[in-house]
C-alpha cells in the first residue's frame, strides 16, 4: 500500500507551530512558487497536543491541517512520539533510558524514552489514537509517519525483563538458550532465566558496546532492541487502524543504519521512507546503495526520500554546502533507484536550538531570491514536467547484493580475526564496482527469492543462516554466479563457528578450504599481481579443493597462493576473494563477473556517469543519467530516447551531452 498520488510528492519537513500565522501565510506563498505539495507535520508536537496527561489541545494542528488543505497540499501527518514533553519525563521517570553504562538519564534531547516503559507504551498510543480519530478523513492526510528515526538503545530493569522474555519465546528453554551462546565458556551456563543480564559496561561489555565477552548475547541484544521497538511501532499502527484501516503507514528510517535490523521492520510498514544524509565527502554510490536497500526492504516497491538537505546539514564537525546542481542531481539519484517521494528537511529554518543553522528550503529571513530556494524551485518545476512517468516503476536488475544486519553485528563485534574490518565498506566495495560497470543492482536480505538474478553478490556473509547455502548453490547451478569474500561462511545465526573448514557451508560452491588467515595494520599491503591490484586488513591462505586461481599474493611466506579463485559449480561459477582488495581490483574482479552474463553497462567506461534503469507500470522503460562531475559528460546514444525532461529526442549513434552535474530521464524506444 503506497501513498495515492498523481505526481511525485514533493515538500517536506514543516515546523508552523514555531512560527504565527503571518509567517505560515508568507510559507504557503513561497510553496506555492516552488512547486512544493507535500508537507510532513507534527513530527514534534506532542508537547502542544497534549500539554498534560489529561489534557489535549489540537487547536493549532486542526489550523495546520486546514490550511494546508486549504491551499491545495497533502499532508503526511506524524504522531510525534519521538520527543516526549517535559512532563512525561517528571511525572513517570521510568520512561527515561539507561545508558550503556548504566545511568539512567534525566529528561533532555529527543529519542530518549525506554521502548519496554507500559507508561510511554501507554501515553505514545493514546495520542497517536486521538490523531487517527480525529484526522483519519481529513482532505489533506496523505499518510501516517510513526514516531521519527527510530534508534537507541536503553539497559534499564524494565528492559532487562523485557529481554528476559523475549528469549524465552525465542528458545523455549535455558538448554536451548546455553546452547545457543556457548555458556560452558567461562562459566556461563545460567539456571535461572532471572541471572540473565543486557550487556553492557556493567555486565559482558569493555571498550564499549563492540567489545564483549559473549558475542551470542550482544547478538540477541541487538535483535531484543530491534524487536522492542518495533513493538512501539506497531502499538501505534494498530490504534491508528483502529479509526483509519486504510490510510498508509509509514516511519522514517536513516538507511544503512547499523542498530536497528529493517528487515525485521519491513513487513509492517505499508511503504518504506528514509533520510538521506551521507557521509561527507562519500562518492555518489554510497547513497545509491542506501536507497537500493530502502527500496528492497518491499521487495522491490518504490520508496519515499522522506528527509535530504537543501544545503547543508548542522551536526558535524563540518558542514559543508552543497554546490551548484548538486541537490538536483542527489533528488534525481533518488528517484532512479525508487524513490516516488521527494521531501526535505527542513521547509523553513529554525530560529533556535540545535537546528538553526541546519539547511532549509525557505531561511531566516525568508526570501525567495536565494540561490537554494530558486533550485527548489526548478526541480519542483521539473518534477511538475515529469508527472507520473516514474511513479510505481521497478527496477529490472539482473544482479543482487546480499545485505544482512546480523553478519554485519557479528562480524564488528567478533574478537579477532580484524576489527578494522567494517562491514559497510566491504559492501560498499562491490556495490560501487557493480553500479560503475553499469549494472543495476537489488540489495536483498538473505530470505529473499534468488530466482531473477544471473549474479549474486555476497561480501562479508560472516553468518550464513537457514538454507542459504543451497539457494546460492542453485544459483550457479542454473548458470549464474555467485561471489563471497574474506570473513564469509564463519558462523551460525548463534554465531557459533561452524564445525567444518573454512568457508562452512559455502566451502562446496566455492571450491576451496582455509585453514589460516593473517591479519595486518591497516596500512599493511600486499601486492596482488595479476590484478596490478593490492590486498589489506585479511590475507586468508587458500587451499584449492576444486577452484582454479584467478590471481595470488606476491609476498610473505604464503606469496603465490590464491587470493582470488573461480570454482565451475554445475553450469555456473563461485567466486571467492580472500583479501580487502583495493577499488580497481574488486573493480576488475566484477566487470569479469558482469561480462558473463551480458551485464556491463553502455555507458561503463564513462568515469563519474552514473545510469539507472525502471519500468515503469504501463511497461515503458526508463534510464537515468546522472553526471557526477564538473564537466560535461560526451555520450554516445545506445538507443533511440526521448528525454522526459527537456523533450528533446535523440536517435541511437547520436551524440548526447549531460551537462556538468547533469541528469537526463529516458524514455528508450
Amino acid at each position: 500500500m503506497s501513498p495515492s498520488s498523481s505526481k511525485i510528492p514533493y515538500g517536506g519537513d514543516y515546523n508552523p507551530e514555531q512560527w504565527p500565522q503571518e509567517v505560515r501565510d508568507a510559507d504557503h506563498r513561497l510553496f506555492t512558487k516552488a512547486g512544493i505539495d507535500t508537507l510532513t507535520v507534527g513530527v514534534f508536537t506532542w508537547s502542544l497536543t497534549q500539554p498534560a496527561e489529561d489534557t489535549y489541545d489540537f487547536t493549532d494542528l486542526d489550523r495546520i491541517l486546514d490550511q494546508a488543505a486549504a491551499e491545495g497540499r497533502q499532508v503526511c501527518l506524524a504522531t510525534g512520539t519521538a520527543a516526549m514533553p517535559p512532563w512525561i519525563a517528571r511525572k513517570y521517570p521510568e520512561v527515561n533510558r539507561t545508558d550503556f553504562e548504566g545511568r539512567r538519564h534525566r529528561y533532555g534531547q529527543r529519542h530518549n524514552f525506554c521502548p519496554s516503559s507500559p507508561a510511554y507504551r501507554g501515553l505514545a498510543t493514546g495520542i497517536a489514537a486521538r490523531l487517527a480519530e480525529r484526522y483519519a478523513d481529513h482532505p489533506a492526510l496523505l499518510a501516517w509517519h510513526i514516531n521519527n528515526e527510530y534508534g537507541g538503545v536503553c539497559y534499564c530493569a524494565l528492559c532487562a525483563e523485557a529481554f528476559r522474555e523475549w528469549l524465552r519465546d525465542k528458545y523455549d528453554s535455558l538448554a536451548a538458550l546455553n546452547d545457543a551462546w556457548w555458556a560452558t565458556f567461562w562459566s556461563h551456563r545460567f539456571t535461572d532465566w532471572a541471572e540473565i543480564e543486557p550487556p553492557n559496561a556493567l555486565t559482558e561489555h569493555w571498550r564499549g558496546p563492540d567489545h564483549t565477552a559473549f558475542q551470542g548475547i550482544t547478538l540477541d541484544y541487538f535483535r531484543f532492541t530491534t524487536d522492542a521497538l518495533l513493538g512501539c511501532f506497531l502499538a501505534e499502527k494498530e490504534v491508528i487502524r483502529a479509526h483509519d484501516p486504510v490510510t498508509p503507514v509509514t516511519t522514517n528510517f536513516m538507511g544503512m543504519f547499523r542498530p536497528l535490523d529493517y528487515h525485521r521492520w519491513a513487513p509492517h510498514l505499508d511503504f518504506a521512507s528514509w533520510d538521506s544524509y551521507p557521509p561527507l565527502d562519500a562518492p555518489p554510490t554510497w547513497p545509491a546503495l542506501a536507497h537500493d536497500l530502502m527500496r528492497g526492504l518491499k521487495d522491490g516497491a518504490p520508496f519515499w526520500l522522506m528527509e535530504q538537505t537543501p544545503s547543508t546539514t548542522a551536526c558535524r564537525d563540518v558542514n559543508p554546502l552543497r554546490r551548484p546542481g548538486e541537490l538536483r542531481l542527489a533528488t534525481f539519484q533518488a528517484i532512479a533507484h525508487g524513490a516516488d517521494a521527494a521531501l526535505y528537511f527542513q521547509m523553513r529554518a529554525s530560529r533556535g536550538a540545535c537546528e538553526k543553522y541546519h539547511g532549509a528550503v525557505i531561511g531566516h529571513a525568508g526570501r525567495d531570491d536565494t540561490r537554494v530556494f530558486r533550485e527548489v524551485a526548478e526541480i519542483g518545476r521539473e518534477l511538475e514536467v515529469l508527472a507520473d512517468a516514474s511513479l510505481g516503476a521497478r527496477t529490472p536488475a539482473r544482479t543482487a547484493l546480499l545485505f544482512d544486519w546480523d553478519s554485519w553485528w557479528a562480524l564488528e563485534i567478533s574478537d579477532g580475526p580484524s576489527r578494522p574490518v567494517k562491514y559497510q565498506e566491504v559492501v560498499h566495495a562491490y556495490y560501487r564496482a557493480a553500479r560503475e560497470a553499469g549494472a543495476d543492482v537489488d540489495v536483498v536480505p538473505h530470505t529473499a527469492d534468488l530466482t531473477p538474478y544471473d549474479v549474486v553478490l555476497a561480501p562479508a556473509l560472516h553468518m550464513v543462516k537457514g538454507d542459504l547455502a543451497a539457494r546460492l548453490e542453485a544459483v550457479a547451478a542454473r548458470g549464474g554466479t555467485v561471489l563471497t569474500t574474506f570473513l564469509s561462511g564463519r558462523v551460525d545465526e548463534h554465531d557459533r563457528a561452524f564445525l567444518a573448514d573454512v568457508p562452512g557451508p559455502l566451502a562446496p560452491l566455492m571450491g576451496i578450504r582455509i585453514d589460516e588467515w593473517d591479519a595486518r595494520p591497516p596500512e599493511f599491503t600486499q601486492p596482488v599481481a595479476e590484478l596490478a591490484s593490492q590486498g589489506r586488513l585479511v590475507f586468508e591462505i587458500v587451499r584449492l579443493r576444486g577452484a582454479e586461481t584467478v590471481a595470488t599474493y606476491g609476498s610473505d611466506f604464503y606469496a603465490g597462493t590464491p587470493a582470488v579463485t573461480r570454482n565451475r559449480y554445475g553450469q555456473g561459477e563461485g567466486w571467492y576473494i580472500a583479501t580487502a582488495l583495493d577499488q580497481p581490483g574488486v573493480n576488475q574482479v566484477l566487470r569479469r563477473v558482469l561480462a558473463r552474463h551480458d551485464l556491463i553497462g553502455p555507458y561503463a567506461d564513462q568515469e563519474g556517469l552514473e545510469t539507472a534503469a525502471r519500468t515503469a507500470p504501463d511497461g515503458s522503460r526508463l534510464l537515468f543519467l546522472l553526471n557526477h562531475t564538473a564537466e560535461p559528460a560526451r555520450l554516445t546514444a545506445h538507443a533511440t530516447a526521448t528525454d522526459l525532461l527537456t523533450g528533446k529526442q535523440t536517435e541511437a549513434g547520436a551524440p548526447l551531452t549531460l551537462d556538468p552535474r547533469g541528469v537526463a530521464v529516458l524514455r528508450l524506444q
